[in-house]
């Protein structure tokens, strides 16, 4: 509605995942690069949590996108509240195969000769289970720890990735057998102030534009009221856009962005 206002070629803060937009901090560089290594030299598992819209979702995408379709078969699960047959149902659904299976040791047995069959044709299985906090049957933990299983004398078949808010390690932490079986793990925290700034350039820069349009005390009360998060940054300056657009403004100053959080926290 407002991109031609402000000479953009899309609206800049979705939150849709979309990794064309990504914006690489030394954090998320961090949590890509261990997951990155993790799926390519096979470690098993690892794990990533953060806060609540903090990018954990984009940063998947953005690993699927580096990863070689020849190389890697993906397998994306995005809405884990299953009990353990549907959970390894959704996996081979996920890795192209549909079945109408209900017996665990059948759906076992598929998933395995899937594993090997990728491995003979040399590509690598890796599945991804986004929003991992929300499995709240521990037999989906434990089908997840029995998939680690599969491998061969020197390498394992599969590579779990799992990625989910802070709960998601407070439940992996009180499953010993799951929990030690996590090669690698990382914490991915919320922009400093510096970072919100670049993230917001970043953005703007990625939809066509490349002049600014926050003022710099504009950003500092987005960083003040959002302390970071990539999520509520984007609500925060999508809003502030369409008020600019509607005043004609030639910029974003800090009265729009108080005027807008003014809006959001519902203060008259």
């Amino acid at each position: 509605m407002y991109e031609s206002y402000w000479g953009l070629s899309e609206p800049p803060f979705d939150n849709s995942p979309n990794p064309k937009f990504f914006y690489l901090s030394p954090e998320h560089e961090e949590a890509l690069v261990r997951l990155m290594y993790a799926v390519r030299q096979r470690k098993g598992c690892a794990m990533l949590t953060g806060e609540y819209g903090c990018g954990k979702t984009t940063l998947s995408r953005a690993l699927v996108q580096r990863l070689e379709a020849e190389r890697f078969e993906i397998g994306l699960l995005t809405n884990p509240s299953w009990n353990a047959i549907e959970f390894l149902r959704e996996i081979l659904y996920q890795l192209g195969v549909e079945t109408e299976e209900k017996n665990k040791a059948e759906l076992l047995h598929l998933l395995n000769d899937l594993f090997f069959r990728n491995f003979q044709a040399g590509r690598d299985t890796v599945i991804i289970v986004d929003e991992a906090q929300l499995i709240d049957d521990d037999s989906v933990f434990e089908e997840l720890r029995l998939l680690m299983n599969f491998q061969t004398d020197d390498r394992f078949l599969v590579t779990i990735l799992l990625i989910g808010s802070p709960e998601l390690a407070v439940k992996v932490r009180r499953l010993k057998h799951l929990d030690q079986r996590i090669a690698i793990r990382y914490h991915l925290n919320t922009l400093d102030d510096a970072h919100t700034a670049n993230y917001i350039a970043h953005r703007l820069k990625m939809a066509g534009r490349a002049a600014r349009i926050f003022t710099d005390e504009a950003i500092k009360l987005i960083f003040d009221f959002t302390r970071g998060t990539p999520r509520e940054i984007n609500n925060l300056c999508d809003i502030a856009l369409l008020v600019g657009y509607s005043k004609r403004l030639t910029e974003i100053d800090e009265r729009v962005i108080a005027e807008v959080i003014k809006d959001m926290v519902g203060v008259s």
